[in-house]
């Protein structure tokens, strides 16, 4: 009974005990921790997943799918590749344009991919906007695991930057989840989702960072949130830009334009159960600018999923934020 009672203690005390997976991913770091009664280790199926992202849409990985059908050396796509396209089409429909993944070409254009910028002219721009905003895409399947994309104009080209980590993070999480997990956070580049509470009953809790004045300098926290079984994904453009003539131009391009988005909002989150749905919609967010944002949300109350949301923006040269009343109720006391 003194041996039963000494095992089963243990067996409690290591339940208690996180697991953590960290590393690099996607150009940027990702850090896994998770709560296990059977301290399994997960890392061969998460790299496995990392691996798949790769190898279909990494636009830094010479031979993926995206690269293939991009420089038009192939139109044969995966099951991967055509949810994240659907989901992407989706977004772009609910938002009016305002997100959009055919705009990889005008991406690269302005170095924000994984070609280096060149100086610009407004023909340049002009010539790729009229076919995306002309495309008819189609993807067809042909079988089983085989999908052919139709009807690609040669200067549209696939971008799925916007949602790719969220959609990874959610793979993960889905992992953990047909795995019978019950307490876990998942951080992948930024996008986070959170599962339960803690063994000890604590939240899991993620901050939000403040816009840094320069790309350089170390993060800051602008404000944390209580997370439990939702996802978070800030989206901003104060890390990623290029400067011309003393201007700063942000890495976020307007579809409907052609350029990068020149507006108040620097930062926008969203809160939402999916990461990929956050980060399309923080995405569609700063495209739109903080009014037009708020509007938006206004206009779809019965959209949940963009209820919680978190904006920072300039006002007079000072930093603003603008909080809806379901993102308040998440604030973590200070």
């Amino acid at each position: 009974m003194l041996f039963l009672s000494l095992l089963l203690l243990t067996a409690c005390h290591r339940s208690q005990e996180p697991l953590r997976l960290e590393g690099e991913v996607q150009g940027s770091y990702y850090s896994i921790i998770y709560y296990d009664t059977q301290q399994r280790d997960f890392s061969p199926q998460i790299d496995s997943i990392f691996a798949l992202l790769d190898s279909s849409v990494n636009l830094w990985v010479d031979n993926s799918i995206i690269r293939r059908v991009n420089s038009g050396k192939d139109s044969v796509v995966n099951h991967l590749f055509v949810d994240m396209y659907n989901k992407s089409s989706q977004i772009k429909q609910y938002t009016n344009g305002c997100f959009n993944c055919e705009i990889g070409a005008l991406v690269n254009l302005y170095g924000f991919g994984f070609k280096n910028r060149v100086d610009i002219v407004d023909a340049q721009i002009d010539s790729l906007l009229v076919p995306i905003r002309n495309s008819q895409i189609s993807i067809d399947c042909e079988g089983e695991s085989r999908w052919t994309i139709r009807n690609r104009p040669q200067q549209v080209e696939f971008d799925f930057n916007a949602i790719a980590q969220g959609y990874t993070v959610d793979l993960i999480a889905r992992l953990f989840d047909q795995n019978g997990l019950e307490s876990y956070l998942i951080f992948v580049g930024g996008e986070v989702i959170a599962k339960g509470v803690k063994p000890n009953g604590d939240h899991w809790t993620v901050g939000v960072e403040r816009p840094a004045a320069d790309k350089y300098d170390q993060p800051n926290i602008e404000t944390a949130i209580y997370l439990d079984d939702m996802s978070v994904v800030t989206s901003g453009n104060y890390r990623k830009y290029y400067e011309k003539d003393g201007l700063r131009f942000s890495h976020t391009i307007d579809p409907a334009t052609g350029r990068p988005v020149s507006h108040s909002l620097l930062s926008a989150t969203v809160v939402s159960r999916e990461s990929w749905y956050a980060d399309a919609m923080a995405t569609a967010f700063m495209v739109m600018g903080l009014e037009r944002s708020l509007q938006f949300i206004a206009d779809h109350p019965e959209d949940t999923d963009i209820q919680a949301a978190f904006f920072i923006y300039d006002e007079n040269g000072q930093y603003s934020t603008y909080a809806t009343p379901q993102f308040m109720q998440l604030i973590k006391e200070q």
